[in-house]
């Protein structure tokens, strides 16, 4: 038996020439592992963990570089630059019905230029997007609190109950979560009760310290398949409104659209969403182009994360009005 060919466990590790022979064949002349085998006279599985040591030991390091397309490519800026954003993060095309995985990688780098440190806030809206990209590995923000930018809502699936969505940013990047103890659309009495409820108020004052948000877009109300039941469908506002951000419902030119009871709603407030430095909407798709045209108008956000066939339809909208 080869000595490379005994039990990893048997060894402390393997030569720095044989990890070195394997990964030079590997990479750079596209031996396969077959090949290599044959040549170090070691079995496959050995060539498998010499390339893996190697890799471990630095002598092999792997580079993926993003498409000049992406990041701050020149669609990213021309989409900046039409919508008055600072910044907008692309991802490749999105496919599939889970969209995390796709935008979570410009999430992540969005949050990586915020320059989060303990005992910074970011707050965090409702909505399926947001909730996919939180169970995705954002980085590592640790002492950083999370906390809901709305309360819950009746309907069970998680995306709705920010609380949720909280909890899981918090755990995933090493944060504090905030929980938020009330419903986004109290009645009269009980909305009046919880302005002074002390476990409330501290979230609701946090809405004013914020250094960063992540929210989602919602498309046109009346035009979704699941519409919230706190947003009355027969509502002669709704009929103007053509997104929502954290439920902040508003019309093509980024305008407050209200509705029957929306002056209850236990949310942050626009103009509360534009103090925050570094607000990030995560939207996709061809039905949100004019709900994020529009939020980006009325200054909800002030960052973007998309993928490259939603940056191209929003430039094309931004060029027609």
């Amino acid at each position: 038996m080869n000595a490379a060919d005994v039990a990893p466990e048997a060894q402390a590790r393997f030569p720095h020439e044989l990890m070195y022979a394997a990964a030079q064949q590997y990479y750079l002349e596209d031996a396969t592992q077959g090949d290599i085998a044959k040549r170090l006279g070691v079995s496959r599985a050995t060539v498998s963990r010499l390339l893996t040591e190697a890799r471990k030991q630095g002598i092999v390091e792997i580079k993926v570089h993003r498409p000049a397309a992406l990041g701050d490519g020149p669609l990213a800026a021309e989409v900046a630059q039409a919508l008055g954003l600072d910044r907008v993060h692309l991802v490749p095309k999105v496919s599939g019905p889970a969209l995390g995985p796709w935008l979570a990688p410009g999430v992540a780098r969005a949050l990586a230029t915020v320059g989060l440190e303990a005992g910074d806030v970011v707050l965090v809206s409702s909505g399926t997007t947001v909730y996919e990209c939180a169970r995705e590995g954002l980085g590592h923000y640790p002492g950083v609190t999370i906390a809901p930018a709305v309360g819950g809502q009746e309907e069970p699936q998680p995306w709705f109950q920010t609380n949720e969505t909280t909890r899981i940013l918090a755990e995933r990047i090493g944060g504090v979560p905030a929980y938020l103890y009330a419903p986004a659309l109290p009645g009269p009495e009980l909305f009046y009760s919880l302005q002074h409820e002390p476990s409330v108020r501290r979230v609701m004052d946090l809405w004013a310290h914020a250094k960063c948000a992540v929210v989602g877009v919602g498309s046109p109300p009346l035009t979704r398949q699941m519409v919230p039941s706190l947003m009355p469908r027969d509502a002669e506002g709704l009929r103007q409104a053509v997104g929502d951000v954290c439920m902040r419902i508003y019309d093509r030119d980024g305008a407050p659209v209200t509705y029957p009871g929306s002056e209850r709603l236990v949310a942050a407030k626009p103009e509360e969403l534009r103090r925050i430095p570094h607000t990030i909407a995560v939207a996709v798709g061809a039905e949100k182009v004019l709900s994020i045209v529009a939020g980006a108008k009325g200054g909800y956000f002030n960052q973007l994360v998309t993928d490259t066939p939603t940056a191209e339809g929003l430039l094309a909208a931004a060029h027609q009005l």
